[in-house]
């Protein structure tokens, strides 16, 4: 089992059927850009944030992943505007990208602390294949000996709506790169667009606590539609703790899928502390509940935020509007 990834990826190869797709993050509601350039700015300051995950430990070949973002506001916080870079590994395949993102976001209140905006993020993806680290039963297909890598354009859009306590969002990423000329793709997996759609809300309990539901659901019209369903509670806007659950769900009809396929997938636990007031770290924990339960040590996720709010000048905390960025 310990290279049944590689194996299936092998297999796959051989018949030019799969696609590359985009990694996930089970703490994108931590920092919502990931899959949105329309949040870009939503903080209202300077924001780092980085996440690295190490998905089904213990499976040679199992996916690695990382995302690194800054954003900002511009134009008296009438513009988001953001960098984003990422990388992926997943057996012999992998992806490397980097986005530069713009949101306009548009008062929907008098004090601003509702906005929706839409953004829109253009960048470069390099994507790659190692052949090494590939066979196939199959006679007939030719595998390269070695690495190949191709670079594309690529582009994302998306729509987000956010007050002080409800947020959501549509989004869709790989605009351009499954267009670009067919034939940077005889070998390497073929990108296919991500469609996001996101939503939660803030449900205080008492001073101390708060609950917040949220649900994202992601598609890109090749494979099952997946859907992850969370709750955290926020103890003293110091610490979050919460889970979830990612599952299958068939929104329409999917005939080209194998009807035997498992609707599980994986519960979550994650945490998330405030060791300052500027410092964000965050924690989550994986548990399969599929085929792969009995083969793998779990998923690993980290994610580390910083903004630079406490760096404001005296004029602008001032005249900033004191709206608490939960999500």
């Amino acid at each position: 089992m310990k290279r049944s990834l590689i194996l299936m990826m092998s297999l796959l190869l051989g018949k030019l059927a799969f696609a590359q797709q985009d990694a996930q993050f089970s703490q994108y509601m931590f920092n919502g850009i990931y899959i949105n350039p329309a949040y870009a700015g939503y903080k209202e300051v300077l924001n780092i944030h980085g996440y690295y995950r190490n998905q089904w430990a213990g499976i040679d070949g199992a996916p690695r992943s990382f995302s690194i973002a800054v954003d900002n506001i511009a134009a008296e916080g009438n513009v988001g505007w953001g960098v984003q870079v990422g990388g992926d590994r997943l057996g012999a395949q992998t992806s490397e990208s980097v986005y530069a993102n713009y949101a306009y976001r548009i008062r929907t209140n008098e004090d601003g602390t509702a906005r929706l905006s839409f953004g829109i993020s253009a960048g470069l993806v390099q994507l790659g294949i190692d052949g090494r680290q590939l066979w196939t039963q199959d006679p007939e297909t030719t595998i390269t000996p070695g690495v190949i890598k191709t670079m594309v354009p690529d582009a994302r859009a998306g729509i987000y709506y956010a007050d002080q306590t409800f947020y959501a969002g549509f989004s869709v990423d790989n605009l351009v790169s499954p267009h670009v000329n067919k034939a940077k793709y005889a070998y390497i997996p073929q990108p296919r667009p991500h469609y996001y759609l996101t939503a939660g809300f803030m449900l205080p309990i008492n001073d101390q606590i708060q609950l917040k539901p949220s649900f994202l659901i992601k598609d890109d019209r090749g494979g099952p539609t997946s859907m992850d369903l969370n709750v955290f509670v926020l103890f003293k806007q110091m610490l979050w703790v919460g889970g979830g659950y990612r599952t299958r769900v068939d929104l329409y009809s999917k005939d080209y899928l194998q009807k035997a396929l498992s609707t599980r997938n994986s519960a979550i636990a994650a945490i998330e502390v405030f060791p300052s007031e500027n410092l964000r770290i965050g924690y989550a924990y994986d548990f399969s509940t599929g085929p792969l339960q009995s083969y793998n040590n779990g998923t690993h996720e980290l994610s580390i935020g910083y903004t630079f709010g406490s760096m404001l000048s005296p004029e602008r905390k001032k005249a900033r509007v004191d709206c608490p960025k939960f999500f």
